[in-house]
């Protein structure tokens, strides 16, 4: 270890009543990481180490360790050691956002690839979360999300059909064709042509992916998806439903919490 890692890390550990000691760990080395003091893509300390530079346990270091990657700071290359994360978790979800956008690295290196579009009888998913009755229709599309080249999500996309999208949208119901065409998420086309949403809820879930919509994504049939259903209102009614069914290989979602 460098002396500023070794300074860093010696400083007494301060931890809040009931506190576990591994949380106080776990903020040590996020503050280390965060403040440059680990450098991003740097190979981090053996275990050991940081047990004797922070004076507890290697048990402890272990399980703060262990939160450290599921929150997407740290990365563990098998056989190798712990690297700090390339880059530090990105804002995700809180924001209103096309799926390809929450997906991306920053660079053009997500790609929305339609299979399907046309139009179905409303279901209970549609007709609850789109307050349609029973008679209505709804625009369906599915779509594949891929990220340098590697399928990582699907995208079911639903919005009303005939007098029940015209009435809310005429701007929505007059570019949807258009929208469905283009090679990003209905979503997103949509926004490029000016429409403006005024809200929108996601929820989250966790699923296994099916073998239907597991071959879609290079998955064996019981493996674990997140399923974020995303419904977005203009003029104060709901128009846009997508459900996203997310492979485990995406990595890490964000979402920013912030107290008032």
């Amino acid at each position: 270890m460098t002396k500023e890692i070794d300074q860093f890390l010696g400083r007494s550990l301060t931890s809040t009543v009931g506190q576990p000691l591994r949380v106080a760990v776990y903020s040590r080395i996020a503050d280390g990481i965060r403040s440059g003091v680990f450098e991003l893509g740097s190979a981090l300390p053996r275990e050991t180490e940081l047990g004797t530079a922070l004076g507890v346990s290697r048990t402890v270091v272990r399980e703060a360790l262990m939160l450290l990657e599921e929150d997407g700071l740290i990365l563990t290359r098998r056989g190798i050691g712990r690297f700090v994360a390339d880059d530090l978790p990105r804002v995700g979800l809180e924001e209103l956002r096309p799926l390809e956008e929450a997906l991306s690295d920053g660079e053009d290196d997500v790609v929305v690839r339609a299979i399907s579009f046309d139009l179905q009888s409303t279901t209970d998913f549609t007709s609850s979360k789109l307050a349609l009755d029973a008679a209505a229709n709804t625009w369906f599309r599915e779509a594949v999300v891929e990220r340098h080249g590697e399928p990582v999500a699907i995208l079911q996309e639903h919005l009303p059909a005939g007098r029940y999208l015209s009435d809310i949208s005429p701007a929505i119901a007059d570019g949807l064709e258009q929208a469905a065409a283009s090679s990003s998420s209905v979503l997103s086309a949509l926004r490029e042509q000016g429409v403006v949403f005024d809200s929108a809820v996601c929820e989250i879930t966790v699923n296994v992916v099916g073998s239907s919509r597991g071959e879609l994504l290079g998955l064996g049939a019981a493996d674990p998806v997140l399923i974020l259903t995303q419904t977005v209102t203009t003029g104060g009614m709901p128009v846009y439903l997508a459900k996203c069914i997310v492979s485990s290989r995406v990595g890490h979602l964000s979402v920013v919490q912030t107290t008032s």
